[in-house]
């Protein structure tokens, strides 16, 4: 009797020590999974609208990060974007030269457009609602949107879209100020992957 519990015993603790040590490996290697660096050539910020009721797609080649992401504790992430307004591609050059003009973006006196997140919290697993400031035209906006994130490899993928109205950015004065041509609302799509470091 004395034997046979102490057989079962050192096996339950066996698997006991299994268990814990499985455990303690796959959390610690969750807690240590951080995202500091963007991939630019991986990354990609579009932009959608309609024209005469036609949609049209367009993209800012250009634009750098700074962020500090760790899956597990999004409370404590960190994440700001800068982009060079002149590098809009519409798909034409003559687009590109109109939106660059005072009507539009006015890229002489506003080069830059910025995204600070303010709050990055958990809606679900692997899915975030973002909170920020979204800055174009001197004209600063809190917007919030979600997020979704997939880890590929040593990599992370972050993706999501959210609508701005351009009425509220001054993108678009004058006669462009009407919705007749141009609609107001524009779908901004992101796909930014991010080196993980551990």
């Amino acid at each position: 009797m004395t034997k046979h519990f102490s057989s079962v015993f050192k096996s339950t603790s066996s698997v006991a020590a299994i268990f814990f040590l499985t455990s303690s490996v796959f959390f610690n290697s969750s807690q240590a999974t951080e995202y500091k660096s963007v991939v630019s050539e991986k990354s990609t910020i579009g932009f959608s609208y309609k024209q005469m009721g036609v949609g049209s797609d367009g993209q800012f080649k250009k634009f750098t990060a700074q962020i500090s992401f760790d899956p597990v504790k999004p409370q404590g992430a960190k994440a700001s974007f800068d982009i060079d307004v002149a590098t809009i591609d519409t798909g034409s050059d003559q687009g590109n030269d109109e939106v660059q003009g005072k009507g539009w973006f006015n890229v002489k006196a506003f080069p830059r457009a910025t995204f600070v997140a303010t709050q990055i919290k958990s809606t679900n697993t692997n899915q975030f609602e973002v909170t920020g400031n979204l800055t174009i035209k001197g004209q600063t906006k809190e917007i919030k949107f979600p997020m979704k994130y997939v880890q590929q490899s040593n990599m992370g993928l972050f993706t999501g879209s959210l609508t701005i109205h351009r009425v509220d950015f001054a993108i678009g004065e004058g006669s462009w100020s009407k919705f007749d041509v141009v609609a107001n609302e524009v779908q901004i799509n992101f796909n930014v992957t991010a080196q993980a470091v551990k």
